[in-house]
């Protein structure tokens, strides 16, 4: 698991060792931004009203952010082996903008819960067409 960020930052070391790579967007977001997910509700309505965040960013991967960790973390691991299988886990692997950066990104798959299994599997087929 890549869940927080000096792993993505090491992730060419890990992957002397790992097969696979499965990123924990939820606590990398948390690591990433240092939001607590027990206590953004109390401040997210204000940043979301200043503009100081477009999005919830445990809903919404941060692509400019966390999502620049995953890619790089990715190319990292890949540029020492190639073959590493590579996604992500938790609630961004069933929100299709998430789901649709994961593809262009090249990872393999992406899990979520239950619920979130139909919206998953649309967008990855979305996401398939349009790339």
């Amino acid at each position: 698991m890549i869940e927080i960020p000096r792993a993505a930052l090491t992730a060419d070391r890990i992957a002397e060792k790992a097969e696979f790579f499965s990123f924990g967007t939820n606590d990398l977001t948390q690591m990433t931004f240092g939001y607590s997910r027990d206590d953004i509700a109390s401040f997210l309505p204000i940043y979301l009203e200043k503009k100081i965040l477009k999005e919830d960013p445990f809903q919404v991967l941060d692509q400019n952010g966390v999502g620049q960790l995953v890619k790089m973390a990715t190319e990292k691991g890949r540029s020492v082996r190639p073959d590493l299988k590579v996604g992500i886990c938790g609630e961004h692997g069933g929100e299709p903008s998430s789901v649709e950066f994961c593809h262009r990104t090249g990872l393999n798959y992406v899990s979520c819960s239950p619920f979130r299994v139909p919206i998953a599997r649309l967008a990855a087929a979305q996401a398939a067409l349009k790339y």
